[in-house]
C-alpha cells in the first residue's frame, strides 16, 4: 500500500482491500486535473494509491529499446504512434513496481474512468475468487458478449469473453500476470490492450466482471486516439497483418471456449450436487435448490 499520493484530508478511512492490493494510477505530469478527479474518486472508496507518472509519448524518439518496430508493423500494420508506446511502457512500469513490492495483487488504472458505487465491494469479492483468474478486467471499450460463469456479488459475475476486447482502463492482476507483462510483453509489438488480450498464449487466465463496474470515457483529448488516421497505412498495410489477426482470433476462441466449457461442466447441477454430498454442505447446491436463494447465473 502506498500513501504518497493520497493526502490524509482526502483519505478518511482506508478500505481493507488496500492491505492486499496495490493500486497504481497512470497519469501524465501535464494532466493534473485528471489526477485530481481520480484522487477524489478513489478517496471516496477508501483506496490508497500510488501515482505512476505516465511515459510521455511527446518525449519518445525511435528507435526505442522497448519497441519492436518491425514486429509492430507486421502484426498491427500501422506506423508507430509514440503516445501509444508511452501508454504501453506506463503499464509495464506499473507491473514492475508491483513485482518490487510485497503486495498480492495490483489494481492498475488509467485516469479517465468512472466507477460504479459498489466498486470496493466488487474488489473484495474478486479477491475471494482469486483462484479463477490471473487477470481480471474491469473495463472495456467493446460491447462483445460476456459469458457469465460464477457470481461475485448479488449483481455481478465472473465472465469469459470469446472475442477480442480492447481497452485497458482498469484491471486486477496477480504476480504471475505481472511477471508476464514485465517480461514476455517486451518489447512492444502490439498496442497494449491488444497485447494483454493474448494472455492465453502463455497459459494465463483472464476473466471479466459482468456487468462492468468501471466505465472508460471516450476522451476527445486523448492523444492516442487523436489523429489516429495519420498512423494507418491503408492498402499499403503488410500482407502479414490479416493472417496474424485471424490466427489470434482462432486461438483466443479455442482457448477461452475450452475454459468456458470446462467451467460450465464443473458447475452443472449434477456435478454440484455430487460435490455437496461429498462435502456435506448445502452451499454447493444449485441456486434453485437452496432456500431463499437468489438465482444469479443466466
Amino acid at each position: 500500500m502506498n500513501m504518497r499520493a493520497a493526502p490524509a484530508a482526502l483519505m478518511p478511512a482506508i478500505h481493507p482491500v488496500s492491505l492486499r492490493v496495490n493500486t497504481y494510477l497512470i497519469n501524465l505530469d501535464r494532466a493534473p486535473l485528471r489526477r485530481f478527479r481520480m484522487e477524489r474518486l478513489l478517496a471516496g472508496f477508501g483506496l490508497a494509491y500510488e501515482r505512476v507518472a505516465a511515459v510521455d509519448g511527446a518525449a519518445i524518439s525511435l528507435p526505442h529499446p522497448g519497441f519492436d518496430e518491425k514486429s509492430y508493423l507486421s502484426r498491427h500494420g500501422r506506423r508507430p504512434n509514440p503516445f501509444e508506446i508511452g501508454c504501453y511502457l506506463s503499464h509495464v512500469e506499473c507491473a514492475r513496481r508491483f513485482l518490487a513490492s510485497n503486495a498480492e495483487f495490483a489494481l492498475i488504472l488509467e485516469d479517465d474512468l468512472d466507477f460504479d458505487g459498489d466498486f470496493a465491494e466488487l474488489l473484495e469479492a474478486a479477491l475471494r475468487h482469486q483462484a479463477h483468474w490471473d487477470i481480471l478486467r474491469l473495463s472495456t471499450v467493446n460491447s462483445g458478449r460476456k459469458h457469465r460463469v460464477e457470481p461475485l456479488t448479488a449483481s455481478r459475475s465472473l465472465a469469459i469473453a470469446l472475442t477480442r476486447e480492447k481497452g485497458s482502463g482498469a484491471y486486477l492482476i496477480n504476480r504471475q500476470a505481472a511477471g508476464w507483462i514485465a517480461g514476455a510483453l517486451l518489447p512492444m509489438r502490439l498496442p497494449y490492450d491488444l497485447a494483454f488480450d493474448l494472455e492465453f498464449d502463455d497459459g494465463l487466465r483472464a476473466c471479466f466482471v459482468d456487468p462492468l463496474p468501471v466505465g472508460q470515457r471516450a476522451d476527445p483529448c486523448s492523444q492516442i486516439q487523436a489523429g489516429l488516421s495519420a498512423y494507418r497505412l491503408g492498402r499499403r498495410r503488410p500482407w502479414s497483418v490479416l493472417p496474424f489477426r485471424a490466427a489470434a482470433e482462432i486461438r483466443r476462441f479455442v482457448a477461452r471456449f475450452g475454459r468456458l466449457a470446462a467451467w460450465r461442466l464443473t458447475l452443472s447441477p449434477a456435478s454440484m450436487g455430487r460435490r455437496s454430498k461429498r462435502e456435506g454442505r448445502d452451499d454447493c447446491l444449485p441456486a434453485q435448490s437452496r432456500p431463499n436463494a437468489v438465482r444469479r447465473l443466466p
